[in-house]
């Protein structure tokens, strides 16, 4: 199965918006693939505001989230992976959801995972 966290992250921000709150996201900067300003994180993570007045052209798909939002007077392109996103959860009140950190995949996209644990070998 595909996983949930990219259906959760979308379910979140419609919801924080519909309670007219205000959506943040906690991003891990580890990644080569998270794309931000330089100086904008601290200690390998990032909180961005999803508010659709702070940012234009958001997208969220089950493998990132981007969009474009202004750093000191200057548009910048933000591209984050769904693998180094943290957490989503409200300004106002803190509610949302933490996700655990996963580890950097080393599949390409599309390839399947095979599952870990025991494998058989044939041995003649």
């Amino acid at each position: 199965m595909t996983s949930s966290k990219p259906y959760l992250v979308r379910a979140l921000y419609d919801w924080i918006l519909d309670n007219d709150n205000t959506p943040y996201i906690l991003v891990d900067t580890g990644s080569d693939q998270v794309l931000i300003p330089e100086g904008i994180s601290s200690d390998g993570k990032v909180v961005l505001n999803l508010a659709p007045a702070a940012i234009q052209d958001l997208e969220m798909t089950n493998e990132h989230i981007s969009f474009s939002a202004r750093f000191n007077g200057v548009e910048e392109q933000i591209y984050c992976p769904i693998s180094s996103l943290l957490a989503i959860y409200a300004r106002e009140n803190g509610e949302g959801m933490m996700f655990p950190a996963e580890e950097a995949d080393a599949e390409s996209p599309g390839e399947e995972a095979r599952p870990k644990g025991p494998t058989l070998k044939v041995i003649k």
